[in-house]
């Protein structure tokens, strides 16, 4: 069984930032996608940024520039930097973990509410 947990969400002012933190534990093949969703209160779940096991990372349109993913092999983590945070950004997060291009299965954690607003 695979379980990632997420952390780091609350609230933030517009311009501010937060780092959202994601632990996968469990029987985890390599290589694999890590990856941060979102989605806000009737909206689509949409991709936020992704990262894969060598360090390549694909951004969504909305945030690129403003945010950075990245990833830690040994400790099965993936952290998001978010900058420059806007009222559109509050949605609830979650963390993935896609094995699909590699014949395998993905995962989901239970989300962080993040929130921007003054």
């Amino acid at each position: 069984q695979v379980q990632l947990v997420e952390s780091g969400g609350g609230l933030v002012q517009p311009g501010g930032s937060l780092r959202l933190s994601c632990v996968a534990s469990g029987t985890i093949f390599s290589p694999n996608v890590m990856a941060w969703y979102r989605q806000a209160p009737g909206k689509q779940r949409d991709m936020v940024a992704s990262i894969a096991s060598t360090g390549s990372a694909v951004y969504g349109d909305s945030v690129k520039g403003r945010v950075t993913i990245s990833r830690d092999n040994t400790k099965n983590t993936v952290s998001l930097q978010m900058n420059s945070l806007q009222p559109e950004d509050t949605a609830v997060y979650y963390c993935n973990v896609d094995r699909r291009p590699y014949g395998g299965h993905q995962y989901w954690g239970q989300g962080t509410q993040v929130t921007v607003s003054s």
